[in-house]
């Protein structure tokens, strides 16, 4: 497995369930594809955005480090892509070092 992080903002408009909602079904994709968080998963809160984003000035940031395969990366950005609760995201592979 390779080490990966993902950067996602969610509309700042969303009510606490609908963000936990997306969270718990992008953890269980980790997990169903036998992934696995390198730390807690946290979130940074809500900020400012450097420029509006469909018409959005803030947005709710987070970011996880987990551990997965390429399979693992590919079922969440279809997942993230069929949802409309997201404002950007992206997944990096990390340097092996």
């Amino acid at each position: 497995m390779r080490a990966y992080e993902i950067m996602f903002i969610l509309k700042p408009d969303l009510d606490e369930e609908a963000v936990n909602e997306v969270k718990e079904r992008l953890q269980k994709v980790i997990a169903d594809f036998g992934g696995e968080f390198l730390e807690e998963v946290s979130g940074w809160g809500k900020k400012r955005l450097a420029y509006s984003i469909q018409d959005y000035t803030e947005g709710v940031y987070y970011l996880w480090n987990f551990n997965g395969t390429p399979e693992t990366v590919a079922e969440l950005d279809r997942v993230i892509k069929i949802s409309d609760r997201f404002l950007r995201y992206i997944i990096v592979r990390k340097d092996e070092k």
